[in-house]
């Protein structure tokens, strides 16, 4: 079996996945517009100086520049800025001899300050280009001033903007991190209370859990409750049923022990045989009772396998079976088959044990004036129907819950109280069921079961 993470750390992860993955969109975007800040603000910058180098330049026709402008050269927020200015006709006036060149394209209005990218000294750089049309000396004409900086500077600036970013929104996911993690543990701090209350709990004590929970886990303990409940309904029947099934034991054991006694103390050979062969029928009643207790624990614990069969066939072979002892105690049986095939679906074994206890408890409990057990299949629409029918002693739909209740009798008699009981439960499970019917005289029992599908 794989090792599964606990509910804690699926917490954890389901929380801060997404925020991680959000903390590294938010930070690349974080330093996309730090980019854009530095570009924009040293754009600016590179404007201002130039226009201050136009402007010393015009004043001292071309001589010098001021110490402010030259404050502003060396200490712009972009790291130094370099410059070259030439006067009307071309003409050098001062700065670096040699300025980034320009690219070759058609500008519209060549007065337009023009920013480009270029490589100086080996070192890519930012560039302005600003032309003015201006006096210096006695000549008339464009003056360009061209100031330029390292990339370098403003892709260290945009990094620094960009790192501080990261490092707050990092220092808040690790603060998120720690108050899920422990708040995550302290939400499930009742779960782990619950399941340390159940742990503590002896193998005994099915009782209903009554501690408070989380509104989510409700769920969860009400489900617990009812399998409680269940499993606790199921040991007390079948604690009912071992204390049961050892009451009826008892009384066949002790009469097969007694009468084999009598039988070792027989006086003579005749009685002896008469005894033998009253320990036989002694011992085969106990055979029957212990058949029925297990064929009664089969039915509540058989997961079952399901056959499709003829029921008519099925209930001619339980007749024949029955017929020999039947004939024997004087009684007459009779069997009237539907004219089609009654295709049922359903465990052909128990089927048979039902129909066997329903012709038994007809023979046993007919009284002394039962003569005739009739057997009738029928089809009543999608159900196959078997009728059972006796003239004895008889019974009532009123005695129904006494007559289908385990180890019960509606009169004393030499049965064991299970034949019904577990007739009952084989209709049950299959889908069916079986009812006493009103009659005149005697007893009719109908065991119904559905028609298979397929038929």
């Amino acid at each position: 079996m794989r090792a599964s993470l606990s509910l804690r750390s699926r917490l954890f992860a389901l929380i801060l996945a997404p925020l991680l993955l959000m903390a590294i969109l938010l930070g690349y975007w974080r330093y996309t517009v730090a980019q854009s800040t530095a570009e924009v603000l040293f754009d600016r910058s590179l404007l201002a100086t130039a226009m201050a180098i136009s402007r010393d330049v015009a004043i001292s026709g071309g001589d010098a520049l001021l110490p402010s402008t030259r404050d502003l050269i060396s200490d712009a927020t972009g790291g130094e800025v370099f410059y070259h200015v030439t006067g009307p006709g071309g003409i050098y006036v001062t700065g670096y001899a040699y300025p980034p060149a320009a690219p070759k394209r058609h500008r519209a209005d060549p007065y337009q300050p023009e920013y480009f990218k270029a490589v100086y000294r080996g070192e890519p750089v930012r560039v302005l280009r600003v032309t003015e049309r201006t006096t210096i000396g006695n000549l008339s004409g464009d003056a360009t001033v061209t100031v330029w900086q390292r990339m370098s500077e403003r892709n260290a600036f945009a990094r620094d903007l960009a790192v501080k970013a990261a490092g707050l929104l990092g220092a808040l996911l690790v603060t998120l991190a720690l108050v899920v993690w422990f708040g995550v543990q302290r939400g499930l701090r009742p779960l782990v209370d619950l399941q340390g209350a159940i742990a503590a709990r002896s193998p005994e004590d099915l009782s209903t859990i009554k501690r408070p929970v989380p509104a989510e886990a409700r769920g969860i303990v009400d489900t617990l409750n009812r399998l409680f409940g269940q499993v606790e309904k199921s040991i007390d029947a079948h604690q009912v049923f071992i204390s049961d099934a050892a009451h009826q034991l008892r009384n066949p054991v002790a009469a097969v022990q007694s009468m084999a006694e009598a039988v070792r103390d027989a006086p003579d050979g005749e009685e002896k045989d008469r005894r033998i062969n009253e320990l036989i029928e002694a011992s085969r009643g106990s055979a029957r009772v212990t058949d029925q207790l297990l064929s009664l624990d089969r039915l509540r614990h058989r997961s079952g396998e399901l056959d499709e069969f003829d029921l008519n066939q099925l209930t001619r072979e339980v007749c024949t079976a029955s017929g020999t002892s039947i004939l024997a105690a004087g009684v007459e049986l009779e069997l009237e088959e539907h004219d089609d095939a009654l295709p049922v679906h359903a465990d052909r074994f128990f089927v048979a044990e039902a129909l066997k206890n329903l012709i038994d408890n007809a023979r046993k409990h007919g009284g002394a004036d039962l003569t005739k057990i009739s057997v009738q299949t029928a089809r009543a629409g999608g159900a196959a129907t078997v009728t059972v029918s006796d003239d004895g002693v008889g019974l009532s739909p009123e005695d129904t819950k006494v007559a289908f209740s385990r180890f019960s009798q509606i009169e004393p008699s030499g049965g064991s109280g299970l034949g019904l009981a577990i007739a009952h439960s084989v209709a049950i499970r299959h889908g069916g069921d079986l009812r006493i019917l009103p009659v005149a005289r005697g007893a009719r029992l109908v065991l119904t079961l559905p028609v298979a599908k397929a038929a």
